[in-house]
């Protein structure tokens, strides 16, 4: 097959799945971006968590909130937790690798957090431990995999289930989300520093 070739199946391949989600998995992006936004409103902070690809995901999407997305707004409280290389190989070599995320989360998250794990499988014994001290907790739980979420599907509060089985497709659409995720984070901030500035205008003048 020509290079080419490739390069147009990849995309159009890609653009399908977009094209799914569209119809599939409206309600699930915009119950996740949600409950983020809500949690970040009410002075919580966002936990994030992946493995291999799924590790840089979670940190890019930290990336955007604890600087900024596209607009110039306030720095917002998000981690991700295998930003600390000696946490995460200290952790590995005590109590093995399993407990990599649950050991921070146990250590880091508080109810009014969101904690979010994403696994193109949905079955990774790190994630899953990850989750589960963090219901323990009593964190929102959010899971992003793909298309038959394995067992985080069933263990978090919120999930998307990415309509695809390919793991390329799955953490392009994660991404994708991320992004979405940001977006909506981004406008809700920077229309809330704009009403503030207008009032504290509007109080200034009345003096």
């Amino acid at each position: 097959m020509e290079i080419r070739d490739q390069v147009l199946g990849q995309i159009r391949e890609s653009a399908a799945i977009k094209d799914r989600l569209a119809t599939q998995a409206l309600d699930e992006i915009a119950a996740i971006a949600s409950a983020v936004l809500e949690c970040l409103k009410s002075g919580g902070k966002l936990i994030a968590f992946g493995n291999g690809g799924s590790a840089a995901d979670a940190q890019h999407l930290v990336a955007e909130l604890v600087g900024r997305y596209r607009l110039e707004r306030q720095s917002l409280p998000a981690i991700a937790l295998t930003s600390n290389s000696s946490s995460v190989t200290a952790i590995a070599n005590d109590y093995g690798f399993e407990e990599v995320f649950a050991r921070q989360v146990r250590a880091l998250a508080k109810s009014e957090d969101v904690v979010l794990a994403i696994s193109t499988s949905g079955n990774s014994p790190s994630v899953l431990r990850g989750i589960l001290a963090a219901k323990q907790i009593g964190a929102l739980t959010v899971g992003l995999t793909g298309q038959n979420g394995g067992q985080l599907r069933e263990l978090v509060d919120l999930k998307l289930c990415v309509p695809s089985c390919s793991t390329p497709r799955i953490q392009e659409i994660h991404i994708l989300v991320a992004h979405i995720i940001s977006e909506i984070i981004d406008t809700y901030f920077v229309t809330a520093a704009q009403s503030d500035f207008a009032n504290d205008v509007r109080s200034s003048e009345g003096l």
